[in-house]
């Protein structure tokens, strides 16, 4: 993600500034603020431009705490899991596994039934009761 995210300020943002980066990916947002404090970003003179990620990592979590990524997305992975296994036992068990959407998987030969967990969007205000007060993480791990 760094590689690229240099290869992209390069050629196309040499005098123009960074607004934001939608990163679909915790990890990938860590590659990309290190190329942009690599070309003067996330400074007093030039604050960081609001990049986003998914998946509520633990340096994702740190870097929204010190100020540079601005915010994440958090799909709690126990209530994916809870989720998954109870589709699992379901079908094994010759039933229809629950499902609350019908319409917005449609994969170009159906509409593929799914059961869609909530995402939270989570940054500086709330990270402490939605990571922590739920359990997820303990606030020794974030901070």
């Amino acid at each position: 993600a760094q590689a690229r995210m240099d290869n992209l300020l390069s050629a196309y943002y040499g005098k123009d500034k960074v607004h934001a980066v939608l990163s679909p990916y915790d990890g990938l947002s860590i590659g990309i603020l290190s190329s942009l404090k690599g070309v003067g970003y996330c400074t007093a003179q030039q604050p960081c431009p609001v990049v986003s990620g998914q998946d509520a990592e633990v340096p994702s979590v740190k870097s929204i705490l010190k100020g540079e990524q601005y915010s994440t997305v958090f799909k709690d992975t126990r209530e994916l899991a809870k989720v998954a296994a109870n589709m699992v036992d379901a079908t094994l068990s010759g039933k229809q596994p629950e499902i609350n959407d019908t319409k917005t998987y449609n994969n170009g030969v159906k509409v593929v039934p799914s059961y869609l967990l909530k995402p939270v969007s989570v940054d500086a205000s709330n990270w402490n009761a939605i990571l922590v007060g739920s359990g997820y993480y303990k606030e020794s791990q974030v901070k």
